[in-house]
């Protein structure tokens, strides 16, 4: 876990995939980078490595993470992602072990590594509760719970899988804070699981397939801003 990095509970991940880049997905970066600081919100990007760099030095208040990240030092390795490129580009963290780009754990493990001595936060996708016990053992400094079989259908997750998950983390490593994906397509779909007890979430195609993603992004940014406050009495 890079101990020097912070993030506040709710925050919010918007996945462009492959879905956006270059200057379309600057203008979203941008938009979101405004409703983050009207509603006081951490939101991280992940977008195409080619892009780290337009949107990290273009933003103010989103996190900038790449989209995935190989544990190789400096040297041979040609078409692997280099944590100290990663880095110099501006990202401040790096997604680990997506549904698309699954690793095993000792991958998993060595990635984290060399995130935490480049000074890069690490997020990390795991699906089961007991692979998500299996992550948390690794000491990343966010979690991503997300059943693999719902990513993508617009179905959210159960909210029984919702707080066994974070209970499962929290009795491992309670600074580790568990984003509840998959399925997240609207704001009713956030405020459902910030009720569960989710201290974040995020979504992929309810933004990138929206008729006007910058709204539809601010709709769930907006839910979970009014959810929060709402549970925790703010």
């Amino acid at each position: 876990m890079y101990k020097n990095y912070k993030i506040r509970a709710p925050y919010f991940e918007i996945g462009p995939k492959c879905f956006m880049w270059g200057e379309r997905m600057l203008k979203l970066a941008k938009a979101v980078d405004k409703i983050a600081e009207k509603y006081d919100l951490d939101v991280i990007i992940t977008p195409q490595y080619a892009d780290i760099r337009l949107l990290a030095e273009n933003t103010e208040r989103i996190h900038v993470y790449a989209q995935h990240m190989d544990a190789l030092v400096p040297g041979r390795g040609l078409g692997s992602v280099l944590p100290e490129s990663v880095k110099e580009a501006g990202a401040v963290g790096v997604m680990l072990n997506h549904a698309e780009k699954k690793l095993t754990l000792e991958e998993i493990k060595a990635t984290i590594a060399r995130a935490d001595e480049v000074g890069l936060a690490t997020i990390v996708c795991a699906d089961s509760v007991e692979e998500i016990r299996q992550v948390a053992e690794l000491a990343p400094n966010l979690i991503v719970a997300e059943p693999t079989e719902l990513i993508g259908t617009g179905v959210a997750s159960d909210m029984g899988y919702v707080r066994d998950t974070i209970e499962a983390v929290r009795k491992i490593n309670p600074d580790i804070m568990v984003l509840q994906g998959a399925g997240i397509s609207g704001p009713d779909d956030v405020a459902n699981v910030i009720r569960a007890g989710a201290q974040a979430t995020g979504c992929t195609s309810g933004v990138m397939k929206a008729a006007d993603p910058e709204a539809a992004a601010e709709e769930m940014l907006w839910a979970l801003r009014k959810t929060w406050d709402e549970v925790h009495g703010k």
